[in-house]
């Protein structure tokens, strides 16, 4: 697994072991900074479930002012570390060793972008839906990967679904707040 392009440009990152992760393959990676690639620039990220931080640090690499991750596993949050000092973007990170609920529930800040991939098929996705709309600026996008017959509600809170596209037997749905739609 590389960072596609930016700063840190064809560095290698390293990856989880084990049965529990799913790391975000190159294809999905590529289609969603593809669907946001003109709204990265200045933005805070949010890396909800981060696994090995790809995704947040891909952000930073394109030019994302700050990226935030968060993930409930020890060696999720040093992977992300490790990531981050490999990408020399560390600078405009804060790693957090927390659930997503008690993250949620104790942030101040608020999002641009925020991109959500928990375990499949456990609830936990239209939970933190619901959750991290709170903590979404209006003009952000919320970005969930999920299987195909996992069914999410079409809003959560102030945010509606956008569009949704597939690949293979993974979706990428996106909400947006409903008095900013494109």
């Amino acid at each position: 697994m590389r960072v596609i392009t930016g700063t840190a440009r064809g560095r290698r990152l390293e990856t989880l072991e084990g049965d529990d992760v799913r790391p975000t393959t190159d294809r999905i990676k590529e289609a969603v900074f593809s669907i946001i690639q003109f709204q990265i620039e200045g933005r805070s990220f949010l890396d909800l479930f981060a696994g090995s931080g790809q995704m947040g640090i891909e952000a930073l690499s394109r030019g994302a002012k700050e990226a935030v991750f968060v993930d409930n596993a020890k060696k999720s949050v040093e992977t992300v570390k490790r990531n981050l000092q490999s990408t020399k973007l560390e600078q405009n990170a804060k790693v957090y060793q927390t659930d997503f609920k008690s993250f949620l529930s104790m942030n101040t800040r608020r999002f641009d972008i925020a991109f959500l991939d928990p375990p499949y098929k456990t609830g936990v996705l239209q939970e933190a839906l619901a959750l991290v709309s709170e903590a979404m600026n209006e003009t952000g996008v919320i970005i969930a990967e999920n299987p195909l017959d996992e069914k999410i509600l079409s809003s959560y809170g102030e945010f509606v679904l956008d569009r949704q596209y597939r690949y293979g037997k993974i979706k990428i749905t996106t909400f947006r707040h409903k008095d900013y739609q494109q």
